[in-house]
């Protein structure tokens, strides 16, 4: 549960800290539970970094990047959390790519069912990638930040972005290339067989 954190001594003044920040709330959340994968958690970090940044809301400089701002503390305070510390021992394996792509026809029943199945599977996937890898692909691919605004968020530069950015996909898609090839083949078993009928 949520509640209004008073920071004895801050001042808002109109349109500013909540005017910004409000609108990022369910962002920061979705952000939280990727990083963190447990709702209690998620909510404390995100009620954490509204603390924090509301307390530290005069030190932001107007005119500059607020989400950035508002993700890059609340990144930092998941790393610095338990769950954080304890995710961001992981050292991962970088992978050789060798550049296959899987064959899917489309707008059949089967790709279709193929499709929502492979949704659960990505879901799984991106959940048991290292912390630095499911970061950068959900401030990408769900947030749609620029490789700009990313860099800032994680105070890294853009050349670091971009690696690390092709480094997740590389290992996302060597994760689900087995289980993907063996669904495509259980599919095309099927259609066989419906056909055999």
């Amino acid at each position: 549960m949520f509640y209004y954190v008073d920071v004895s001594g801050a001042t808002l003044q109109p349109d500013s800290f909540e005017e910004l920040a409000m609108p990022l709330f369910d962002q920061l959340y979705n952000f939280a539970h990727w990083l963190t994968q447990n709702r209690e958690e998620a909510e404390d970090l995100v009620q954490e970094t509204y603390a924090k940044a509301l307390k530290g809301f005069s030190s932001f400089r107007l005119g500059t990047n607020f989400r950035a701002w508002m993700y890059r503390i609340l990144r930092n305070t998941f790393l610095t959390s338990r769950t954080g510390l304890k995710v961001t021992m992981t050292v991962p394996l970088d992978l050789e790519e060798d550049g296959t792509e899987i064959a899917v026809e489309r707008d059949t029943p089967e790709t279709l069912l193929f499709a929502r199945s492979n949704s659960d599977l990505l879901q799984r996937a991106i959940d048991e990638l290292p912390v630095h890898f499911r970061e950068i692909l959900l401030l990408c691919e769900v947030e749609e930040m620029s490789y700009q605004e990313i860099a800032e968020t994680l105070s890294v530069p853009i050349g670091t972005v971009m690696s690390r950015l092709s480094r997740a996909r590389k290992t996302l898609r060597e994760r689900l290339r087995p289980q993907l090839q063996e669904e495509a083949g259980a599919a095309a078993m099927a259609r066989e067989t419906n056909h055999g009928l």
